[in-house]
């Protein structure tokens, strides 16, 4: 039972670092909502864009079923170089994501229900899932190390709390739009924690692999 405990706050954390900008433009787009423009194609849109991302991210996995665990832990280092950049850059960033959200609004208005087949075809719905791809860049190299070191029960954990994550950030966002005075202050301190979290993950997954032992080695090779 710990493994689960201990696996589902490793979820808690991947799920925050890699779904935490969500909530920007998912927010702008819930504030772009009409008549053809529909919340479904919003949530429809975000989860098919974390999907890509996962699959993206899922020949870790099967890479870390053959390549040696303590080697494939080392892969923890690239969340950690993550978190120290966003740290040091952090006063650099700006809200991209938003910009590419601009130029959504549907051209054309209509009032008639659309299947969930026709919802998934729909273009509005590419739209976000595009905006959700272009903004996850560094989710693969967050999940990469971390589903190669992990079996298949703690994935199907740390899975289950990240697309949780993202049905919660869809509601959160929705309900935003009716606070938008709550928007700056959970992008203000949430940003601060990013990289704080990032760099916890690297460090557990070092630790779960044990691939510390291997630092010393590394760094005498290097010299």
């Amino acid at each position: 039972m710990s493994w689960l405990i201990s696996t589902f706050f490793i979820g808690i954390s991947a799920a925050f670092a890699t779904t935490f900008d969500d909530n920007l433009y998912l927010t702008a787009f819930f504030g772009k909502v009409n008549r053809s423009f529909r919340p479904k194609h919003i949530v429809l849109g975000e989860f098919l864009g974390f999907t890509t991302l996962v699959c993206a991210s899922l020949p870790g996995f099967f890479g870390g079923l053959i390549i040696p665990s303590t080697w494939i832990g080392l892969l923890g280092l690239l969340p950690i170089a993550i978190g120290i950049s966003n740290l040091i850059s952090r006063d650099d960033e700006t809200e991209t994501v938003q910009a590419v959200s601009v130029d959504l609004t549907p051209a054309k208005s209509g009032r008639q229900k659309k299947s969930l087949l026709a919802t998934i075809r729909d273009p509005q719905t590419y739209r976000v899932s595009a905006v959700t791809i272009a903004n996850g860049g560094n989710n693969i190299g967050i999940y990469v190390p971390l589903f190669a070191s992990s079996n298949l029960p703690s994935l199907g954990v740390i899975l289950c709390t990240c697309y949780l994550s993202v049905g919660v950030w869809c509601l959160l966002s929705y309900n935003l739009t009716r606070n938008p005075l709550m928007t700056p202050v959970l992008t203000r301190y949430g940003r601060k924690v990013f990289p704080f979290v990032l760099i916890y993950l690297g460090l557990s997954i070092l630790i779960k692999s044990e691939s510390y032992r291997l630092l010393p080695s590394l760094a005498m090779l290097s010299n």
